[in-house]
């Protein structure tokens, strides 16, 4: 896309044309994020101009007996709206379109935020939540596969294109859980190994965490970082400072949250939650906690 050095997929509009993307199957909690941009939209850009997120228990290129859409309209000449629908076990349950004006949004590079929590789901266009829905994702994680879908653009004038998905297990529905508990622990922010580098598939759960701050001004967060016991102790209790560093520099650097804040502290290895002999306490004690304080 001109210039830029990142790399877009563009879109190919048609019926019954679906886009899989290579992730592992969803499980009940987790959160998906993407940008767009769009080219060639005009006025008279079709009121069916859509792309559709789906969710699905059919891992092919058919709707399944169970699924949830969410169709995202790029029509320039009226406010369409979000259209919400979904089957359960063949049955439709749901079918609304939401009221939403994004004939500006859809022009500038969207930033599409979709969270998932069990049943709930909810989805954001760029700080805005517009989706908000407690129960329509059929229970028990039967919807294990993400599709894209988009159609009624006209070929060869109005073009779409995608980067920067990012599909992470986690979800958790976290300002519920701070306001409730106080505070939160995650294994799903993720850095390179031995570094602070966050992981790219991390960061739904930290703009998680930037969009509870935005809705309640008045929290403050300490962020934690946790280390395994591999490596020796000191170098732990240092690595553990720097991601929690580097989690705050992210929420304040990309997400604006005001650096007064949050505070960041590490405890390296010294407070397991699991076993450090074995692979599985080892990612368990691998975390960041989020911990209110006045």
């Amino acid at each position: 896309m001109n210039d830029s050095p990142e790399k877009w997929l563009e879109l190919i509009p048609g019926y019954n044309i679906r886009y899989i993307p290579d992730v592992p199957k969803l499980p009940e909690e987790y959160t998906i994020e993407f940008d767009l941009i769009a080219v060639g939209l005009t006025k008279k850009t079709s009121s069916t101009a859509i792309l559709r997120v789906d969710l699905s228990d059919d891992d092919k290129f058919k709707d399944g007996a169970n699924f949830v859409h969410a169709s995202i309209p790029f029509c320039q000449y009226a406010a369409i709206g979000i259209t919400m629908s979904n089957h359960i076990n063949n049955k439709r349950e749901i079918y609304s379109v939401v009221r939403a004006d994004l004939r500006e949004e859809v022009l500038e590079r969207p930033h599409i935020s979709i969270a998932v929590n069990k049943q709930r789901f909810r989805l954001w266009v760029n700080e805005e939540k517009h989706i908000d829905i407690p129960r329509i994702v059929p229970e028990g994680a039967v919807l294990n596969t993400l599709k894209f879908h988009m159609n009624n653009f006209k070929d060869g004038e109005e073009r779409l294109f995608i980067t920067n998905l990012k599909v992470a297990e986690g979800g958790l529905d976290l300002r519920r859980q701070l306001i409730s508990e106080g505070k939160v622990s995650t294994n799903g922010i993720l850095f390179d190994s031995g570094s602070d580098r966050i992981k790219p598939q991390s960061m739904g759960i930290i703009r998680q965490i930037s969009q509870v701050l935005q809705q309640e001004s008045m929290m403050k967060l300490n962020i934690i970082g946790h280390t395994d016991a591999d490596g020796d102790a000191e170098s732990n209790l240092q690595l553990s400072k720097d991601r929690a560093e580097a989690v705050k520099k992210a929420l304040v650097e990309i997400y604006a949250i005001d650096a007064s804040r949050l505070t960041a502290q590490g405890k390296g290895e010294a407070e397991p939650v699991g076993d450090n002999d074995s692979p599985e306490g080892k990612a368990q004690n691998r975390r960041v906690e989020f911990v209110t304080f006045n």
